[in-house]
């Protein structure tokens, strides 16, 4: 990517790749992490670079701050100017703590909040919905219907990413204690316990799983028609392909299915900790924000049964 930017002096270039070094192999985040944090240090590399800049050194907090400013001016989402702020964190640090920089100007700067939006989920009956339209596909004996089931009764049983969905070994099976071992963000394993349907369907996969796993395919647990490890793309526009063919149900991706099974764990009274322990979770306010999914559905149900509401 640094060599996508001729205005930049080689100080900013070698700085930009000892960052994504860093990233990637001491900090072991994702992928889609990684992109979004290298590309911010890059807007604000090509900012101070238009502005004179050579050095690391020559940039100021003030720079920074300003820098933050006109994304928000040019009106960049909360969320997003977050992010831009806590990459431009990171790579200080990085910086300051290994040398590359002399000083750590955005050390002083405050981490904003960003809105947490309620995310848009399924109703208990609409998940009921979508899981029996794929059933009675399945049940004709497509293997793709079989595929897929396996796929939602998966998604929706354990909450898991897609990310980790495709990233699913044979191994991590464990068919004696009804879980999978699931491998998370910053690599941390977690076990996730999952119900009897989603067993049962991941059987029924496995059973004809052969007949399209190639040499590629490797231990991988899902596979595509092309007999490789399943893309987290292709398992994104299975999870459309079926809600949109359901009446009524909302055209929602796989997060949706996540979001719906920690909604619907909580209103069933599970605990909050052991809900932030299935989904992994690294802060407990994450997991708080299906609470407010479940207290809006229960003003709605009181408003709309009580005499006097």
């Amino acid at each position: 990517m640094a060599g996508e930017h001729p205005a930049w002096s080689e100080e900013f270039r070698l700085a930009h790749d000892g960052f994504a070094a860093h990233l990637a192999l001491e900090r072991a985040r994702s992928p889609h992490t990684q992109r979004a944090y290298l590309g911010d240090l890059a807007s604000l590399f090509d900012e101070m670079a238009a502005a004179g800049a050579t050095k690391l050194n020559d940039i100021a907090t003030a720079d920074i701050r300003g820098w933050l400013a006109a994304q928000q001016e040019a009106g960049c989402a909360p969320a997003t100017l977050q992010r831009r702020g806590a990459a431009v964190r990171v790579f200080w640090r990085w910086a300051h703590q290994t040398g590359v920089a002399p000083g750590d100007p955005a050390a002083v700067l405050r981490s904003g909040r960003a809105p947490r939006r309620v995310p848009a989920t399924l109703s208990q009956a609409e998940a009921s919905a979508v899981m029996t339209q794929v059933d009675a596909a399945a049940d004709a004996g497509d293997i793709v219907a079989v595929r897929d089931m396996a796929i939602l009764e998966v998604l929706y049983a354990t909450g898991i990413r897609v990310s980790e969905l495709c990233g699913l070994d044979l191994g991590d099976l464990d068919w004696e204690r009804q879980s999978l071992r699931v491998l998370g963000k910053g690599n941390k394993q977690r076990a996730v316990p999952m119900g009897a349907p989603a067993v049962s369907a991941l059987r029924a996969w496995l059973t004809v799983r052969g007949r399209w796993a190639g040499p590629e395919a490797g231990t991988a647990v899902f596979v595509g028609e092309q007999g490789r490890r399943l893309d987290p793309r292709m398992a994104r526009r299975v999870v459309h392909r079926v809600l949109q063919a359901v009446p009524g149900a909302p055209d929602l991706g796989p997060h949706a299915l996540r979001h719906a099974m920690a909604t619907h764990l909580l209103e069933g009274g599970a605990d909050l900790r052991s809900v932030q322990e299935i989904l992994g979770h690294a802060s407990l306010g994450t997991t708080q924000l299906y609470t407010h999914v479940s207290n809006e559905r229960l003003r709605a149900a009181f408003e709309q049964a009580h005499p006097r509401a």
